[in-house]
C-alpha cells in the first residue's frame, strides 16, 4: 500500500457553473502546490470538488475502501452547508486535517466586489464546516493560515507524517518471542482492546519457530553479512574473527527472515525465554530498529508497536530509539537521566560511528553476547510512553535536552543522557504520576505535535509534560482526563 492524502473541496450549485469551474481550477492547484511541497512527503491527489450530500457520502466511501487513501485534507473554498456532509463524515473512517486557508493571499482592495466574495469565501465556509465537524465529534487536526505559508506547510507536513504512520499500523503485525517478564505491571497490557483502538495486531509465537529458522541460515550468509557489518561499524580484528560476533549476525539474520517471511512490523523478546539461542537477541534488535521495525524488551509490545509507528513518522534518516530510563546523576545543581537497556538501543540515534564489542552480561544466562556500544547525540529530544489503564490508553510525551555522554569505560552499552523538562523533579514526579512506563520510544525528530496529532487520531488520552508543566496543575489535568475518559 503507497498511502496517499486525498485533497478534499466543499462548494455548493447555488453560485453557478462558472465560480464551479474556477473552484476546480483553484483546488487542483493547491493540491498541486501541496503535492510538490518538500514538507509534506506523502503523496497529496486532487478529487473533484463536492457539492452536494450524495457526492460527499460516496467520497467519503470510497476512501474507506481505499487501500491506499491514508487520510484526507478538507476544505470550503466557497460556502458547503454543512448538513451536506453529515452522511459522509459521520461513517468516515479515515484521519482528517482542516485546512482553513483561501486561494488568494491578499484581497484586491481596489477591485474586490461581490462576486469575488461569492468565490472566496472559506472564512465563511470554514466556520460552518467547523461547527458541523465539532457537533458530531469529527477527530481532526485544524490548520490555519493560507496554503503557502512555509508554516502552514510545516503543520501539514507534521500531520501527513503521523498519517503515514498511522496508515502503516492498520493491519500491521508484530510478533512476541515468549511472553512478557514476569510479574511485571506496565508490559501487560489488552491486546483485544490495542487492536480496536489503534489497528494492529500482537500474538506470540513458539521460540522454538525462530529457533529453527535461526538454525537453517547458512555460514556462507552469516560470513557474509560480518563482512558488510565490518564496513558499516568499527569491529576490532579478534571480535571479527570471533565466534560471538558470528552467533549474534545468525540471530539476526533469523529473526529478520521471522519478521519478513510473517509480514511483521516489529517484535518484542524476553530474556526469561532463551531455550535453543546462544545469546540474547540484543544485536539483532538494535539492526532490525535501524531497519525500521518496532521493538520492545520484557515482552513490552506496547512500546513494539509505538517505535514502530514513530519509526514511519521519521522516514529515512529519522533518530528513534527503544530506550529506558535507567538511572540518575542527581546532582542537586544539575540532575541527570542515564538511559540505556541491557543491548538494545538503537544505532540511528548514535553520534558517532558505533563499535561492535562482546562483553558478558549477568541477565539471560546465556553466552557473551555481541552489542552496538555508543554514545548518543545531544540536542532536543523526547521520550514517549503508552500505557494501559485499564479503561483507556494514555500517551505519555516528556521533552527532553540530550547532552554529552560523559565517558563510561566499564559500561559497554549504548547510552544516552538527558536533562529532564521543565525540571528533573517535576518531571520525573509528573511522569509517575501518569503511570508513565520505564520503556520509552526515544527520539530526536518525531516532535511533540506529532505525538499530539497521533493521540487525536486514535482518539486517546495524550499528556505533555514539557518547559510549561507545573506538578500542580498536571495532577489536575489527569483528574479531569479521568473523568473525561470515562464518561
Amino acid at each position: 500500500m503507497t498511502p496517499e492524502i486525498w485533497f478534499v473541496t466543499g462548494s455548493q450549485h447555488l453560485y453557478g457553473p462558472e465560480t464551479l469551474k474556477q473552484v476546480a481550477e483553484n483546488s487542483r492547484r493547491i493540491a498541486e502546490a501541496l503535492d510538490a511541497a518538500g514538507q509534506i512527503p506523502v503523496k497529496v491527489v486532487f478529487k473533484p470538488i463536492l457539492t452536494d450530500p450524495e457526492m460527499i457520502r460516496n467520497l467519503c466511501q470510497e476512501a474507506n475502501a481505499s487501500s491506499n487513501c491514508a487520510g484526507l485534507i478538507l476544505w470550503m473554498h466557497t460556502f458547503s452547508p454543512a448538513k451536506m456532509w453529515i452522511g459522509g463524515l459521520t461513517k468516515l473512517t479515515k484521519p482528517v486535517c482542516h485546512l482553513h486557508t483561501q486561494f488568494n493571499r491578499d484581497l484586491p482592495w481596489d477591485a474586490i466586489d461581490m462576486d469575488f466574495m461569492n468565490l472566496n469565501q472559506a472564512a465563511h465556509g470554514d466556520r460552518e464546516a467547523g461547527h458541523l465537524h465539532t457537533r458530531i465529534g469529527l477527530r481532526r487536526k485544524v490548520v490555519v493560515g493560507h496554503w503557502s505559508d512555509p508554516e502552514v506547510l510545516d503543520r501539514l507536513g507534521a500531520w501527513s507524517r503521523v498519517v503515514r504512520g498511522w496508515h502503516d499500523l492498520q493491519g500491521a503485525k508484530f510478533c512476541r518471542f515468549g511472553d512478557n517478564m514476569r510479574q511485571v505491571s506496565v508490559t501487560e497490557g489488552d491486546k483485544v482492546s490495542a487492536e480496536v483502538r489503534f489497528g494492529f495486531s500482537v500474538n506470540t509465537f513458539g521460540l522454538g519457530d525462530l529457533v529453527k529458522v535461526v538454525n537453517e541460515i547458512s555460514n556462507a550468509t552469516v560470513e557474509s553479512a560480518v563482512k558488510g557489518l565490518a564496513d558499516e561499524y568499527s569491529i576490532s580484528s579478534e571480535v571479527l574473527s570471533g565466534q560471538g560476533l558470528k552467533d549474534a549476525t545468525r540471530i539476526w539474520l533469523g529473526v529478520e527472515a521471522f519478521l519478513k517471511d510473517g509480514g511483521f512490523a516489529g517484535f518484542t523478546t524476553t530474556f526469561e525465554d532463551l531455550h535453543g539461542l546462544k545469546q540474547l537477541q540484543g544485536f539483532a534488535a538494535q539492526q532490525l530498529m535501524k531497519a525500521g521495525y518496532g521493538f520492545g524488551a520484557e515482552g513490552d509490545w506496547k512500546t513494539a508497536a509505538l517505535l514502530r509507528f514513530m519509526k514511519q513518522v521519521d522516514g529515512e534518516g529519522g533518530a528513534t530509539s527503544f530506550m529506558e530510563d535507567y538511572t540518575y546523576h542527581l546532582d542537586a545543581k544539575r540532575p541527570l537521566v542515564l538511559g540505556a537497556h541491557m543491548l538494545e538501543i538503537c544505532p540511528t540515534i548514535a553520534a558517532t560511528k558505533p563499535t561492535v564489542e562482546v562483553h558478558p552480561l549477568g541477565i539471560g544466562g546465556k553466552e557473551d553476547p555481541a552489542r552496538l556500544v555508543f554514545d548518543a547525540k545531544t540536542g532536543p529530544a523526547l521520550n514517549a510512553s503508552l500505557v494501559d489503564l485499564g479503561h483507556r490508553f494514555r500517551l505519555i510525551v516528556n521533552e527532553v535536552e540530550a547532552v554529552a555522554v560523559p565517558p563510561m569505560p566499564n559500561l559497554p552499552v549504548a547510552r544516552a543522557v538527558w536533562d529532564c523538562k521543565p525540571d528533573f523533579k517535576t518531571a520525573v514526579g509528573a511522569w509517575i504520576y501518569a503511570g508513565g512506563a520505564h520503556h520509552t520510544a526515544y527520539s530526536y525528530s518525531v516532535n511533540t505535535e506529532h505525538l499530539r496529532d497521533f493521540a487525536e487520531i486514535a482518539g486517546i488520552e495524550v499528556v505533555v509534560i514539557d518547559e510549561s508543566t507545573n506538578l500542580h496543575q498536571f495532577r489536575n489535568e489527569l483528574r479531569w482526563n479521568d473523568s473525561a475518559y470515562r464518561a
